[in-house]
Order: structure tokens, then C-alpha cells, then sequence
């Protein structure tokens, strides 16, 4: 990638009651008369089509120049400020969020990485005209295995013969540009794949058959399709990268995606919880409404805490990205694993507060259901939580010999949201991390300074000391604990681990933005009660007495002046 400064991203805390410019343009998506609201969406998702209307608005607004780095005449530059565009999207539709976004991102990153000046030029032409790239990495039979893929591509002269399947590929046929992941070596081994960046417009049709679209019960509208390439040639100056590089590069590019994908799906619960407050405001029950009744407060105000701690670990990676290149295979790994799990808990206890509600398709509560169904699609985009699990285990005996309890904290930039830092570069990314842990150092870090304070002082204490536990484990784990085959205790282990992680961001993202605008998130309520229920997820912590009127009181303020219930809080349409 280029090496060139982008344009310095504006801090997300200005001018807060001012919608941001894509959420301007989708409109206020609650009402009837929108072409782009709820309702819209939800007839286009029971017809199993994206939304075209929808797709216009992203074309005018030039979406695709926010996958661009911005050396090559787009708008990327740094990745919390990516996920935070493509919040309006996920919090209206996954399936275009996926079909017309997060799918050219996993498309285009590899070449970004790896890719030579004309071929990224040319791919960088592609998005900026509002084409779309589709990524083949997976094969149906190997899965997440992405190293026994059978797809394959041999020289023969100046070109390059594709043979093979991709299957269950969002966009295939609709993409102008794919980047596919194929075997160029016989023999076994890393050496064995190089990925291929293909000009559909360019390729013998004659050569391609396309396979019937998959339907699935969630994201219904995306073009989940097949292809299968028989001896198809292609220039063999199309491969992305060295022969037999494949590897390394995909390996920095899922760190891109694992980051920011999560961190933009926080759009998807944040309407979730919206939905569930406006019914918990206007329901009456024993005389009041639901949202006073005390278990549906605390059903309500953990939700958002889960939320909140889910934006705090993943927009810390995405910062991490620039900050911490060389340790982010693991953090990255972490965000894929956890945050869509807070998601789905955090889902499931707003279900109870809505009740049977929760399983309509349509009226004014049908987009959380719609949601309840896409949101589990949508955290298995290239990677499932076992697989980020896998890529933790072999690296993390390293990192708890090496760093935890002895670094120093990361530096202030890796949270300080309003600090603009350096263009996104993936090749600075590294495919296995090293023996430090700048982020989890946060953790001790901060815990020493809070030692005096009654609450949070034993409550980071008992982290701390969960943190020492799990150092041990990891040190007296066997040979084959350390591989990505270990067994299911050590899979556990990686579990803790990115828990731990999670309050390491909270802790640092408190810590380091005192000139947030917003008083409660500089006063330490929310991070009292998300650090403790990251502690009850461990078993570990003093006993707490629910979630704090504070906390339940700002989501209850949010809600009804129509703002975010991120960690920026921006006014919505």
C-alpha cells in the first residue's frame, strides 16, 4: 500500500447534534413515508432482494471511495472512522450493509496489502465508480480451512488456468472485480495458494457457469451465488502479491475485517435497543410503564453496557490497526470472537423485555426480529468465533511469557478517539504477534491508579488477579494445548482472555478521553458496572447490586433525544 498521510479523520465528538452524513441521507428510517425506512427494508428482505433504492443513495453518496485508501483518491484512512460510517447502514439493513459495503472491504484489503500499483489503481478506479468486489477465500467442501482449498490456478505460458468451485461468495455475480484464493502448488505447505484479483468484464464467459443462488433464513436479500471456473484463463500478471503468498497476505487482511466489521455491526444493536425502549416507554404494566418496572430496567441498561463494552474493545483494535500493527492478529481475533457474542446475549435479553413482539416480521417492531436473524449471518463473514479462537490459542503462551504484568501501557493515541492517526497501511501488519501485550497492559495499568477507589479499586483488583491466574494457565499448558487442535479447556482459556482484553479497552478508553463532551462516560458509573459484568462473566469480582439508576438514566436520555447509544452518541435522522 502507498505510504501516504490521508487527510486527518475529524474527531467523532464534533458536532454531535448534527446526524452524520450517510445517516442524513437514509433518513429517519421509523417513518411511514421514507422509501428507505424500516418498512421498506422489511418488504425487500420478504422478497429476498437488496433494496434498489437504497443501493441509489450509497451510489450518489460514493460509498465505495470509503473502502479507497486515501493515496489512491478515497476516503479510507483510519478504521474506527470506517466502522462508524457504516453504523447508519447495519442499523438499517445488514444485508445492504454487507451486500454494498463490508463485502467490498473483504474484497478489496488484499490488494490493498499486497496487491502491485497497477492493480490497485485499477480496483481502486472499480470502487470509485460504484463497482463492487466480491472475495472468494473459502471453499464449500474445506470451509474456514482456507489452507486445503482445492480451487486452483496453473501457469500455462503467459497466463494462468482457474479451475474449480466458490461457493456461498456474497456478490459473485454481480461483482466487477473478484479476489480469489487458489491453490498454484501441488505440494502441502503455507507456500502452497497465491491470491488472484480477477477482471470479470475480461474473462471468457464460456468458461464460467454460475451456480444457483443460496437461500438463507437470515440477510435474506444478499446475493449469496456460486461459481465455478473450468480451465478459465486469466492473465498471469493477475495474481495479488508473490506466487505461493496468499497466506500471509489473507492473514493481515482478516485482521482488517475482524476489527472493523464488528465494531460497524454495533449499529445493528443500537436500533435493537431502540426498538426496545420505544416499546418499553409506551407499554403500560401494573400501572407504569415497562421501562419502570425494575427487571426490565436492568434487562434494558445491561444491554446497553454490553454494547458499550462491545464498541469500547473493538474501536480500540480498529485504532490498534495503526497504533499496534504487530500485535493485532491476536486483538483482531479477540473482536471477532467476543463482540458478537455480547451481541447475541445482549439480543436475547431484550427479547425477554419485548416479548412475543420479538418474533414479528412486520409493523413497528418487525425490524428486530429481522435484525435477531441477520445479526448471526453476519458475524460468520470469513470467520466464525471457533476459527478466531484457533488463531489466539498458538499465539497467546508467547504473549502471557513475554508481556502480561511486565509492559508498559499502550500508548494514548490507541484510545483517544479524538487523535487522528496514520493512513491505514496493512502491510505494517504482522501475521503472528509478538511476545508484548500493550493493550492488556491497560489493565494493570489503570487498576493501580483506581487502587483507592471503593469500588473500582476491588473490582480491578479481582481482573488483575484473574489476569495472573490465566498468565499461569497459559505457561503450564502441554505441547498440544498450544496449536490450534487443543483441547476444549484451553479454547476456555482463549475465551478469558479476550474478556480480560475487553476490560483493558474499557479501562483505557475512560482513562484517555477526558474531553469527551458527554459527562457520563467521563464519570466511572458505566465503567463500574461494565467492568463488573465482565467480571461476572469470569466468576470473578465482588457481588454488585444491579445496574446503577445512572446508567439505566442516561440510555432512558438518549433515547428520547434521538441519540446513539455508542460511545460518541451522535444525534440520529
Amino acid at each position: 500500500m502507498t505510504t501516504a498521510s490521508a487527510a486527518p479523520a475529524a474527531s467523532p465528538f464534533t458536532d454531535l447534534g448534527t446526524p452524520a452524513a450517510l445517516e442524513s441521507r437514509l433518513g429517519d428510517p421509523t417513518d411511514p413515508g421514507n422509501p428507505l425506512g424500516f418498512a421498506a427494508f422489511l418488504n425487500a428482505d420478504e422478497r429476498g432482494d437488496l433494496l434498489s433504492a437504497g443501493e441509489r443513495v450509497l451510489d450518489a453518496y460514493g460509498l465505495g471511495a470509503e473502502f479507497v485508501p486515501a493515496a489512491l483518491g478515497g476516503r479510507l484512512g483510519q478504521a474506527d472512522h470506517l466502522a462508524r460510517v457504516l453504523r447508519p447502514l447495519f442499523r438499517r439493513d445488514v444485508a445492504l450493509a454487507l451486500g454494498h459495503g463490508a463485502s467490498n472491504l473483504v474484497g478489496s484489503v488484499n490488494v490493498w496489502s499486497s496487491g502491485s500499483a497497477k492493480q490497485r489503481r485499477w480496483l481502486a478506479d472499480v470502487l470509485l465508480r460504484n463497482g463492487r468486489v466480491a472475495a472468494g477465500y473459502t471453499d464449500m467442501s474445506t470451509g474456514n480451512d482456507v489452507s486445503r482449498t482445492a480451487f486452483s490456478a496453473r501457469v500455462e505460458r503467459d497466463s494462468l488456468v482457474l479451475n474449480g468451485r466458490k461457493e456461498i461468495i456474497n456478490n459473485l455475480a454481480r461483482a466487477e472485480a473478484v479476489t480469489l484464493l487458489a491453490r498454484t502448488r501441488e505440494e502441502a505447505g503455507s507456500r502452497s495458494h497465491s491470491m488472484v484479483l480477477v477482471d470479470m468484464a475480461s474473462v471468457p464467459r464460456e468458461r464460467l457457469r454460475f451456480l444457483p443462488r443460496y437461500r438463507t433464513s437470515g440477510v435474506r436479500a444478499l446475493y449469496l451465488g456460486g461459481l465455478e471456473f473450468q480451465d478459465c484463463p486469466v492473465p498471469v500478471t493477475a495474481v495479488a502479491g508473490g506466487f505461493g503468498e496468499a497466506m500471509e497476505t489473507i492473514l493481515r487482511a482478516f485482521q482488517v475485517t475482524r476489527a472493523v466489521l464488528p465494531a460497524a455491526a454495533v449499529g445493528t444493536v443500537d436500533q435493537q435497543l431502540r426498538t426496545v425502549m420505544d416499546f418499553a416507554v409506551q407499554r403500560r404494566l401494573y400501572g407504569r410503564a415497562v421501562s419502570e418496572l425494575p427487571h426490565a430496567r436492568s434487562l434494558l441498561a445491561g444491554a446497553w453496557l454490553d454494547l458499550l463494552v462491545a464498541d469500547c474493545l473493538a474501536t480500540t483494535v480498529c485504532r490498534a490497526l495503526h497504533v499496534l500493527p504487530g500485535q493485532t492478529s491476536v486483538y483482531a481475533a479477540a473482536v471477532k470472537y467476543l463482540v458478537p457474542t455480547l451481541m447475541r446475549e445482549a439480543v436475547d435479553a431484550m427479547a425477554v423485555v419485548l416479548g412475543a413482539r420479538s418474533f414479528l416480521r412486520e409493523g413497528e417492531h418487525g425490524v428486530f426480529q429481522k435484525h435477531l436473524r441477520d445479526l448471526p449471518v453476519a458475524s460468520l463473514v470469513h470467520a466464525g468465533g471457533t476459527v478466531c479462537q484457533a488463531t489466539m490459542i498458538p499465539q497467546l503462551p508467547r504473549m502471557a511469557r513475554g508481556g502480561w504484568l511486565r509492559d508498559d501501557g499502550a500508548p494514548a493515541e490507541l484510545f483517544t478517539m479524538n487523535r487522528a492517526l496514520p493512513e491505514l497501511d496493512a502491510e505494517r501488519l504482522s501475521v503472528m504477534a509478538g511476545r508484548e501485550d500493550p493493550l492488556m497492559a491497560a489493565l494493570p495499568e489503570v487498576a493501580a491508579e483506581l487502587a483507592g477507589d471503593r469500588v473500582l479499586g476491588p473490582l480491578c483488583a479481582s481482573l488483575v488477579g484473574e489476569l495472573r491466574r490465566l498468565k499461569d494457565q497459559f505457561g503450564a499448558l502441554a505441547p498440544r494445548d498450544r496449536t490450534p487442535v487443543a483441547s476444549a479447556g484451553t479454547f476456555v482459556l482463549a475465551e478469558r482472555y479476550a474478556v480480560l482484553l475487553a476490560a483493558a479497552a474499557c479501562l483505557g478508553v475512560w482513562r484517555h478521553n477526558a474531553d469527551n463532551p458527554n459527562p457520563f462516560l467521563r464519570d466511572t458509573a458505566w465503567l463500574a458496572a461494565a467492568l463488573g459484568r465482565l467480571a461476572g462473566r469470569l466468576g470473578c469480582g465482588p457481588e454488585t447490586d444491579g445496574v446503577p439508576e445512572p446508567v439505566f438514566a442516561e440510555l432512558a436520555r438518549r433515547h428520547e433525544t434521538r441519540r446513539g447509544f455508542d460511545l460518541t452518541g451522535r444525534r440520529l435522522a
